[in-house]
């Protein structure tokens, strides 16, 4: 049975996601074949506490001071700068790194965070673990020099605009494979019509269905859903407050025109979203990649600057939804959808389909099988102190 590491991180929910999405993809695809151990190495106890707490100030900064983020996103994305922290990180998680690596004993080693990549390749060069190391991009567009290594074995990106920055970054094209971001495998396994879906639900099978998705980053849900429900034409909203409880207890007093339902947080995004013609939401990395997997056309109302804009542009240039900038352009996007039987919301969905990977985690999945070789060796290591176990692959 092949052990598979998934090292990842808390900051947002995108790298969590990925990695999830991965383990699940090898346990449903590969049932008996595989171990999969996801970690999160900043949870390490030696790890200090202002690099631990860097990951949940993440929703705090890019909310509360956006401009702020963005000024540090552009200048740590440096070869200077990235060096500097690779390194410092290095030395702060690699203790911990190092007997992770030791107790899971990994066949092979996946990253879903770029500041992984230096940390990892120095505790295997130490102890001479031979251990093949991947890392999958979780951004679209907008990729910030972390994530190019050319130490990893290989680099799995979400699509040739990624592929090329790398290889302008120093990656050798040999190690790059365009699969998309892995998203949860429920995404294309859905079998149900979209109307059945939504009778499931307890909607109206006919009417034009949007997905409202927000969190406590989103601060424009409610006056964009003021304009869906005061619209002309009938329709019927799913609203996903994502664990903001101000929003869920305005809108659970709100005077409705519209069919509506409306929860605070779910478990079931991919059945909500077979459910819907488009939805409304951020430019974040995984809400965007999710919604393109499911084929289904973006409003997007907020954006991060510098991380997120590529994003939006993304979308937006491919004709898979609308980037909203001022509140008029709400009404704008929300009629030309609507008019001529929904023509523009069917391009826009074919094209969203186009751009999406729903079946990134699969296709990840298999390419790990299939690359890592099943006849590996882990032998007691006495040299360099390391007293632990070291990592060949045996003949």
């Amino acid at each position: 049975m092949k052990k598979v590491l998934i090292f990842t991180v808390d900051a947002g929910y995108g790298h969590r996601s990925a990695a999830n999405a991965i383990k699940e993809a090898l346990e449903i695809r590969y049932p008996g074949e595989c171990e999969v151990v996801i970690n999160n190495p900043l949870e390490d106890e030696r790890t200090p506490t202002f690099l631990k707490e860097t990951q949940y100030d993440y929703d705090k900064i890019v909310s509360n001071m956006p401009e702020l983020y963005r000024v540090i996103f552009s200048i740590s994305d440096a070869k200077v700068t990235t060096a500097l922290t690779e390194s410092v990180v290095t030395v702060l998680i690699f203790e911990g790194m190092r007997d992770i690596i030791r107790s899971v004993q990994p066949d092979v080693i996946i990253s879903t965070y770029p500041l992984y990549q230096v940390p990892t390749h120095i505790v295997k060069t130490i102890y001479g673990m031979n251990i093949p190391y991947y890392t999958v991009i979780t951004d679209m567009a907008s990729i910030h020099q972390f994530w190019f290594s050319d130490l990893v074995q290989g680099c799995m990106v979400a699509n040739d605009i990624v592929k090329d920055k790398a290889i302008q970054n120093g990656v050798n094209k040999e190690k790059l494979h365009v699969t998309g971001i892995p998203v949860h495998p429920a995404i294309t396994m859905e079998e149900r019509s979209k109307e059945q879906v939504r009778k499931d639900l307890g909607l109206n099978p006919d009417l034009p269905t949007f997905l409202f998705v927000g969190s406590k980053r989103v601060e424009k849900m409610q006056e964009t859903i003021q304009i869906f429900n005061h619209y002309g034409q009938k329709l019927q909203m799913i609203i996903v407050c994502g664990k903001n409880e101000e929003l869920y207890n305005r809108l659970s007093e709100n005077e409705w025109h519209q069919p509506y339902i409306l929860f605070d947080f779910v478990n079931n995004i991919p059945e909500l979203m077979h459910a819907s013609d488009a939805i409304i939401c951020k430019a974040g990395g995984l809400i965007t990649t999710e919604s393109l997997a499911s084929g289904l056309p973006l409003m997007i109302t907020e954006v991060i600057p510098g991380q997120e804009t590529g994003n939006a542009k993304l979308v937006e240039e491919n004709e898979a939804g609308f980037w909203i900038q001022e509140p008029m352009d709400v009404l704008y996007a929300l009629h030309h959808w609507m008019m001529d039987d929904m023509a523009l919301l069917k391009k826009h969905a074919q094209n969203a389909c186009n751009l999406g990977k729903g079946d990134a985690a699969i296709t990840i999945a298999d390419f790990i099988m299939e690359a890592v070789p099943s006849r590996r060796v882990w032998e007691t290591v006495k040299k360099l102190g390391f007293g632990g176990a070291g990592y060949y692959q045996g003949e």
